[in-house]
């Protein structure tokens, strides 16, 4: 199944806001995840969702989108779309793959977008690297191998493991603390003292929760939910 790249646009003019969106729409391999006039609003959504590509504005109230990049810890690839040259510099400095000035064309949006895919299919190749390897429980009064790379989460059910895979439930008598030591920490995160994630599997913070695909929740404790943020949504420069 292809994957489209999720896209946030900001910026606080709703004609460029539209324009933008239909030319997301437009092109195959993209997606528009949200669209927000907000500088601050966009912040909330850097810190609680997956984006992939970035179109963001410099001119704005209150947040000029330099600034706004400067400020969130997760930075996503991003093009820059403005009616101000003087930006560039400062611009490209943020490692943003282009600069484009209003109002551009379709095709020069294009030519935008083809040098941040090259971006975001290195990273996305990078990231897709699934673990290796089994766990060997003991289930039902047999021996079960479960492939690592399966695992959706695990949840800590009294002296017990609940190991949810896609379309099934495995119960084994084990301490989740013996298994966050056997995981690989580079694809699970401990993100409460009863559940144990799969990386790849999350989708979004909501709240006080992570949405997990197939339309999963799993609660995120108080005193977790910085490093859950830092680690889960943070993009490598």
């Amino acid at each position: 199944m292809t994957h489209n790249f999720r896209c946030l646009l900001v910026d606080d003019e709703h004609l460029a806001l539209q324009l933008l969106e239909k030319f997301v729409t437009d092109t195959p391999g993209l997606e528009v995840a949200a669209i927000c006039k907000s500088p601050i609003r966009a912040v909330e959504i850097l810190q609680s969702e997956i984006i992939d590509l970035l179109f963001l504005d410099i001119q704005m109230p209150i947040l000029s989108g330099l600034n706004l990049l400067k400020s969130v810890s997760r930075k996503p690839v991003t093009i820059f779309t403005t009616a101000y040259p003087q930006h560039a510099l400062e611009a490209f400095e943020l490692d943003a793959v282009d600069y484009l000035l209003k109002p551009y064309s379709f095709e020069r949006f294009s030519h935008a977008v083809n040098k941040a895919m090259v971006v975001l299919r290195q990273k996305s190749e990078t990231a897709s690297a699934l673990p290796e390897g089994f766990l060997t429980v003991k289930a039902d009064r047999q021996w079960v191998k479960i492939p690592v790379a399966d695992i959706r989460y695990v949840e800590g059910w009294k002296e017990y493991v609940k190991i949810y895979l896609e379309k099934e439930k495995i119960i084994t008598l084990e301490s989740l603390n013996n298994l966050e030591n056997t995981l690989p920490a580079a694809h699970f995160l401990r993100v409460h003292k009863s559940y144990i994630v799969g990386r790849r599997f999350v989708q979004k913070m909501d709240g006080e929760s992570l949405q997990l695909t197939g339309d999963v929740r799993v609660p995120v404790a108080r005193a977790r939910k910085k490093e859950v943020i830092e680690s889960l949504f943070k993009l490598e420069d």
